[in-house]
């Protein structure tokens, strides 16, 4: 019946249908996480100091065993954010997302930060709406080599539905995952970014993500405090990039710690903060998202001093939850930091600069701004999405103003954001490649067009270094390198057997093209290659400078014929 359907009409009608699914997905996952949290820490929170001391702690831990357990026996990649891997299925596995990592995520998620510990649920909503979209899309005739496109619908309609900001939603695709303004998946993500929008109306509710007390009678004062609010934020969001990154890498060289057992640091790290800060300020905002306490500076109803507190609380409990492999976001965590950074300085500076109540509220927004553009490097997301979740036009002069300062600051400390890095971190290299419109064109290119200069070589076979390397990087095949020639391409189950004692290292024969040779030229030579893959020589001295698959070849053109 769809196939009789006109085409834009049909694929309208798919994008509509996924958009639907992925942003219904999203927000029973947003109500899966407040009623487990409201459930216990919550309520834990309304009993005697012993009690919810011993019941937070038994919650705490059992969620984070379950899901460490999760997480080990049924999909190891659905810890974390999932934003760096949407991005990773967008470009090197052409959208595609395995539905169990995307269930896992969903039961992982929900539970771990449902049960207190202190990550977001922003982006296992992007990750769950990515694995809907692209594999319901198969139910329409979508092939495997053709899902990019409902790799982004879902994912823009997830966030959209979980922060109820769709054009924040479009410019987060836009700068996070397709990097081009320009894309023929454009207009898609906006409709779906609507439609994700529609469905959390429809059953949430129109109100934004916090209930901000109204700005008004702004002081010209506090454009003065704005630059260091937003340049604090920024640096927060600095250490905790860095920090994060360190601690997982640590986490990552201990393998005596089994996987499983990892997200209970994170569950008791936050505990052992959150109660400590619990009892000293009676407030909550180390737990889970932090939502009740960041809505409050919100409304401009918070001691400054206690949110100097729980950033120094938050900033730990977070770090730790995240290296330690808890399933969950960072969205959530960077803008509480942020958001009480800003009000921190507001409180300080009002001591010797008079400030409005509302400048108080203005301050701890462009905190928001700051931090998390800081960290995702995505200066309209951070803009927009804070805009959107408090619908108060009054912000925007100085969300903009903070957004520069903090783009300045984000720049000084590398060209990664947080995704990329950790990416780069788990050993993969982003290949983009983004062919010309036309097949004859896209022949005539060079191998250098869509070839990887950064391949990862074997120089040694010794049982150690090939343990390094296998354990690194997630590649299939690597080239080997002897006193400076080829000798050839060793395969990574091959490499796994060898290590466990099954059998002999085999190495084979390597099929060789040069940089300047065209695509078309090259084309039948990947069947001389055992490995599909053809190593890259530099004709002035025959040097291997880089590497091309039959997978680069096959996405790359699968791009023009989407």
């Amino acid at each position: 019946m769809i196939e009789k359907i006109p085409t834009n009409i049909r694929l309208s009608l798919i994008t509509i249908i996924l958009s639907l699914a992925s942003g219904l997905s999203a927000i029973s996952f947003m109500v899966l996480v407040n009623f487990i949290y409201s459930r216990t820490i919550l309520s834990f929170s309304l009993h005697s100091r012993s009690y919810f001391l011993l019941a937070s702690l038994a919650v705490v831990l059992l969620t984070s065993l379950i899901s460490g357990l999760l997480l080990k026996f049924f999909a190891p990649e659905a810890a974390g954010s999932g934003i760096p891997q949407v991005k990773a299925a967008y470009w090197k596995e052409m959208g595609n997302i395995d539905l169990k990592a995307g269930i896992i995520k969903y039961l992982a998620g929900a539970i771990t930060i449902g049960g207190g510990t202190s990550l977001g649920r922003e982006g296992p909503s992007v990750f769950l709406g990515s694995a809907i979209a692209t594999n319901l899309s198969g139910l329409f005739g979508f092939p495997r080599r053709r899902r990019r496109g409902p790799n982004v619908i879902g994912a823009s309609a997830g966030l959209a539905a979980a922060f109820n900001a769709p054009l924040a939603s479009i410019t987060f695709i836009i700068e996070e995952i397709l990097g081009d303004l320009n894309s023929r998946h454009l207009g898609s993500v906006i409709l779906a970014s609507v439609f994700g929008a529609f469905a959390v109306h429809a059953i949430i509710g129109r109100q934004p993500a916090f209930q901000m007390a109204s700005v008004e009678n702004v002081s010209w004062n506090h454009y003065l405090v704005v630059p260091v609010a937003a340049a604090l934020a920024a640096f927060l969001g600095l250490v905790f990039q860095k920090w994060t990154l360190f601690l997982r890498a640590e986490f990552r060289r201990h393998r005596t710690i089994p996987l499983w057992a990892k997200p209970m640091f994170g569950g008791l790290t936050t505990w052992l903060i959150g109660v400590s800060i619990f009892i000293l300020t009676g407030k909550l905002g180390v737990f889970g998202l932090g939502y009740q306490d960041l809505s409050a500076i919100l409304r401009n109803d918070f001691p400054w001093k206690v949110a100097g507190l729980l950033v120094l609380g938050k900033l730990v409990a977070t770090t730790i939850s995240y290296a330690s492999g808890g399933c969950g976001g960072i969205f959530a965590p960077t803008l509480f930091l942020g958001g009480m950074t800003g009000f921190f300085t507001a409180g300080l500076f009002s001591k010797w600069i008079a400030l409005q109540p509302s400048d108080h509220i203005v301050l701890a927004a462009v905190g928001m701004t700051a931090c998390l553009g800081t960290v995702v490097r995505a200066p309209l997301t951070s803009l927009l999405i804070v805009f959107e979740m408090t619908h108060q036009f009054e912000l925007v002069p100085g969300l903009l103003l903070g957004t520069l300062i903090s783009q300045g600051i984000a720049r000084l400390a590398g060209h990664l954001n947080f995704y990329e890095a950790l990416l780069v971190q788990d050993g993969h290299e982003l290949h983009k490649i983004k062919p010309p419109l036309d097949l004859r064109s896209w022949q005539n290119l060079p191998v250098s067009a869509i070839a990887n200069y950064r391949p990862v070589v074997i120089n040694s076979l010794e049982k150690e270094d090939l343990q390094k390397v296998f354990e690194k990087f997630p590649y299939n095949n690597f080239p080997v390198v002897k006193d400076g020639q080829v000798a050839g391409i060793v395969n990574r189950e091959n490499i796994k057997k060898y290590l466990n004692g099954q059998g002999a290292l085999e190495i084979w024969p390597s099929a060789f093209c040069y940089e300047d040779e065209s695509l078309k030229e090259i084309g039948n030579r990947f069947l001389d290659s055992p490995a599909n893959l053809l190593l890259v020589k530099r004709r002035s001295d025959d040097q291997l400078v880089a590497l091309v698959t039959l997978h680069d070849l096959i996405r790359a053109q699968t791009s023009i014929e989407e």
